[in-house]
């Protein structure tokens, strides 16, 4: 069986990023990828503020005496005059700095009367003064292209001016389901059917993604509806994304279906739960495609199983789907933590278990970690990445993977 870390090497290989940028308004571009490096074109602060409301002096003034006259007030968003010899100027944070003063004494180590002020506090050079581009120099880079835009990330390209952002267009994913067991919820329930659960579940997360999606919904577990299904959809689609019939039985239509209408690997990965996984691409009719246009859309299958197909989507397809999108850093960041249980078993496979934060800070375990039970991806908050053939030991280091890192 193929490792974890080989199956995900070998899809972001795969990937590229999708071709075709549009250019939206910064407060539109939550969640988007830049398509190019964000410069700024000014220094921030753009000129020296004040950290402190307070009394903007020249230290020298004060080698004089500490009762100096008063000779303007600076609120922020107005320009002041500069400083006049001998005197202080009233001052509120982020206001602009007068020429000529070289620090800032706060208002709490001051004393006012009418219009003077005595400084009883000797300032440093610099003092409570945020200097001209302390944060940002005017031609850096504060964003490069690549970047998975927060709503932090917006507001640091407005601080410099950035009205409107270049980014990627969406990943377009079409997404389908076999099986006849499948029922919609809100349709009656007959014998030996289930709701199909794997169609909210990946919906959601390709939706979290920012994916533009195309839902199919269930398709008949027959070969031809299978292959016209894969045809339409891989026309104006950058992926396929399926959940179920990718295995070897007589009622599992997916498999042929791709090879029928492009190629196909099918991999056994060592993992748990999750091991079935398919990867391959569906070719495009070229027939009056635009140069350069790929000639065919990728493919990924996932097991059936609501565990199985949403720890695989979370593992394979969230990084390569953020791969096409452009993203660059695409590895969730994991945390090491205290097991509070035992698993006495080791699996031969890599396990990835669903466990949750405690208030101690350790980590508690769900007790059914069937790749049925969904209730345990509600429960938990993560996933432990427990190696193979290891049995882990109440109090033990392990590495979790907040669920935070792998939906976002």
């Amino acid at each position: 069986m193929l490792a974890t870390a080989d199956a995900l090497a070998i899809l972001l290989d795969a990937a590229r990023p999708i071709d075709g940028t549009e250019t939206l308004p910064t407060l539109d571009a939550l969640n988007r990828v830049l398509a190019a490096d964000v410069t700024s074109p000014l220094d921030v602060p753009p000129m020296n503020t004040s950290a402190m409301d307070g009394y903007a002096v020249r230290i020298a003034d004060l080698a004089h005496g500490s009762r100096l006259p008063v000779s303007q007030r600076i609120p922020a968003g107005h320009a002041p005059g500069p400083l006049a010899p001998g005197s202080a100027a009233r001052i509120f944070t982020g206001a602009t700095v007068p020429a000529g003063a070289d620090a800032v004494v706060m208002q709490e180590q001051t004393e006012a009367a009418g219009d003077e002020v005595t400084i009883v506090h000797r300032p440093q050079t610099g003092e409570w003064i945020t200097a001209q581009g302390a944060d940002i120099r005017a031609g850096s880079v504060i964003l490069p292209a690549g970047t998975r835009l927060t709503p932090q990330a917006l507001g640091l390209a407005a601080s410099v001016g950035c009205a409107q952002l270049e980014v990627r267009r969406r990943v377009k994913v079409a997404v389908f389901f076999t099986g006849d067991e499948l029922t919609m919820p809100g349709e009656p329930l007959k014998p030996g059917a289930i709701y199909n659960s794997n169609r909210f579940t990946l919906r959601g997360l390709l939706e979290k993604l920012g994916c533009e999606v195309t839902d199919y919904g269930i398709v008949a577990d027959q070969l031809d509806a299978t292959r016209a299904t894969l045809r339409e959809a891989a026309q104006a689609h950058d992926l396929i994304l399926t959940c179920g019939g990718v295995s070897v039985g007589e009622e599992d239509h997916v498999k042929p279906a791709v090879e029928a209408e492009g190629r196909l690997s099918m991999w056994q990965i060592a993992m748990k739960p999750g091991k079935p996984l398919a990867f391959g691409a569906v070719r495009r009719d070229t027939g009056g495609a635009i140069e350069g246009e790929a000639a065919e859309t990728f493919f990924i299958g996932l097991p059936g199983n609501p565990v199985s197909s949403f720890v695989t989507f979370l593992l394979f397809v969230r990084p390569f789907v953020l791969r096409l999108a452009g993203v660059h850093a695409v590895t969730p960041r994991a945390l090491s933590l205290r097991a509070d249980f035992t698993q006495g078993k080791a699996d031969r496979r890599n396990e990835f278990l669903r466990a949750r934060v405690n208030a101690a800070g350790g980590l508690d375990l769900f007790a059914n970690q069937s790749s049925a039970v969904l209730t345990s991806t509600v429960w938990a908050d993560g996933l432990i990445d427990n190696p193979p053939n290891h049995a882990i030991s109440a109090g033990e280091t392990v590495r979790f993977i907040p669920f935070s890192e792998l939906l976002n």
